[in-house]
């Protein structure tokens, strides 16, 4: 039992791969910690590649399910667990968002208005404009901001997540950044203080 709380804290490929070879072998806590660990991430990826709660949710089980699955083939220094789940979770996100492109709902579709003060109203206005844009990107251009600011992985992490060069990935970012602000340009100078007359 020692090992696997040591192992619930290790933050290297070496900790990784112990892990993945408990869980390999069928080591229901083993595998428990590592859904533990990584969950969050995976389902903050989900919601903001799918733009609504319950599909990332789904995503989310899906990505879990295929880890277990996946452990047998595990193979010892090739990446870390979170590397392999953003690259899972973003390809099957892609996937889904093309096979419902039609159908993509509004991240709180279904939650009723609570009654707000005016700022809070304008700031939700302005959360759900920016996530709507947000949805508009490309997906992979979509994919590198999610991981990159909202994931907070670095460069490196989020190319190779991605399975992409970190020039590909900066490109990527680049064109993403430069379409939002296209889009997001009346609620840009919303922010801007007033000009002194």
């Amino acid at each position: 039992m020692a090992d696997r709380k040591t192992l619930s804290f290790a933050d290297d490929r070496d900790g990784d791969d112990s892990l993945m070879a408990l869980v390999a072998n069928g080591d229901g806590q083993a595998y428990e910690i590592v859904v533990n660990a990584h969950l969050g991430r995976v389902v903050a990826v989900g919601r903001k590649m799918l733009g609504n709660p319950a599909a990332a949710d789904d995503l989310a089980q899906d990505v879990m399910l295929k880890l277990w699955h996946h452990a047998p083939k595990w193979q010892p220094g090739r990446a870390r667990i979170s590397t392999w789940l953003y690259r899972v979770t973003s390809n099957l996100a892609i996937d889904r968002i093309r096979a419902n492109r039609t159908s993509q709902l509004d991240e709180d579709w279904d939650m009723p208005e609570q009654a707000t003060q005016l700022q809070g109203l304008e700031e939700q206005a302005l959360k759900q404009r920016v996530d709507r844009a947000l949805q508009d990107l490309p997906e992979r251009q979509r994919l590198a901001l999610v991981l990159f600011h909202y994931q907070g992985l670095t460069m490196g992490e989020t190319a190779e997540a991605m399975d992409s060069s970190v020039e590909a990935v900066q490109s990527l970012l680049a064109r993403a950044r430069a379409t939002l602000k296209k889009m997001l340009v009346r609620e840009w100078r919303s922010l801007l203080p007033d000009p002194v007359d």
